[in-house]
């Protein structure tokens, strides 16, 4: 058995055309198509949007925090 995936795009007509060179020509094979919808965004990040009103340089704050730890 061999496992392929390859996607491909549903045309106007509703026609899905998928090319792929045979492992194994003038072969009787099987091929089954799963069809998975993209799923939506399950989690709204919209309430962690936003700027910091933090007026200050942040990379001397960034030294001042490391220099903590020597």
């Amino acid at each position: 058995m061999t496992v392929i995936t390859v996607r491909g795009k549903i045309d106007k007509e509703g026609v899905l055309s998928i090319k792929h060179p045979s492992f194994l020509p003038q072969k009787e094979v099987e091929v089954t198509v799963v069809f998975e919808e993209s799923l939506p965004n399950r989690y709204d990040f919209s309430d962690l949007a936003g700027k910091l009103s933090w007026q200050g340089n942040g990379l001397e704050w960034q030294k001042k925090l490391r220099n903590e730890w020597e």
